[in-house]
């Protein structure tokens, strides 16, 4: 028994267009982010007791900036994935969809760039 009309078919929407990958990485990022989280929560006690040549000095390790890159490129990307879901649920015109959801990705991209950028900033002055 098939379910999908022959324009879906041609067009190849359905429930096996790209779902399942979007699902898997939604929960890769949010598993790794439990333990980048716990990291950051650390980093964020320390900033608020630490001058500011100490946060400069202890972000310039390289293990601290990697995990700090890496925890702004996955919680950006699991903030995208998760927007992503919304919009398509949420929005029914179709050009408005894909509109929110490009402006979305792009100033997602935009503010990973600002913030890698940040950090290798700081990371050079220690």
């Amino acid at each position: 028994m098939d379910f999908q009309t022959p324009l879906a078919k041609v067009r190849g929407l359905g429930s096996a267009k790209a779902g399942t990958g979007h699902f898997w990485m939604q929960r890769i990022t949010a598993i790794t982010l439990i333990p980048l989280s716990l990291w950051m929560v650390a980093f964020t006690q320390n900033l608020l007791n630490a001058s500011h040549e100490e946060i400069v000095t202890w972000l310039a390790g390289p293990l601290d900036t990697v995990l700090a890159i890496t925890w702004v490129v996955a919680a950006f990307y699991h903030a995208a994935l998760g927007l992503q879901v919304v919009i398509e649920d949420y929005v029914h015109t179709e050009w408005i969809k894909i509109s929110s959801i490009w402006v979305m990705k792009l100033s997602f991209l935009f503010f990973v760039i600002a913030a890698i950028v940040a950090l290798f900033k700081i990371s050079m002055m220690g």
